[in-house]
């Protein structure tokens, strides 16, 4: 196991003192560099993925919304906390929800579903 600091890429090592310096030119070093890139493609990917479910689950959780209006909801407002501070009024202007959708969510956004 071993750390690659990106700035300087110095190799850190466990219970060393001082980091491993590779020549910038090395293969070792281009090695490192692209399992460390790789690396971090991969877990922004997967986070990036991951947020944008658990996004949308939450609004597809309420009654009456399915992925089109949770698509709708977002490309409207940005975000759920967006969503979430808006009234009623505000989310009947959104293609596809009426006055009795809008207060469901608002109801269920606010801590009060509607049943």
């Amino acid at each position: 196991m071993c750390g690659l600091a990106k700035r300087l890429e110095e190799v850190w090592l466990p219970g060393r003192d001082y980091p491993v310096i590779l020549p910038r030119t090395s293969e070792a070093l281009f090695l490192l560099q692209r399992v460390r890139d790789e690396a971090h493609r991969v877990a922004l990917s997967y986070q990036r993925k991951t947020r944008k479910r658990s996004l949308k689950s939450e609004l597809v959780d309420i009654p009456g919304v399915g992925e089109t209006t949770a698509n709708a909801l977002l490309k409207t407002f940005g975000s759920v906390a967006a969503i979430r501070s808006a009234e009623a009024e505000d989310l009947e202007r959104v293609p596809g929800i009426g006055p009795s959708l809008a207060q469901t969510i608002h109801s269920h956004l606010h801590g009060s579903p509607r049943g």
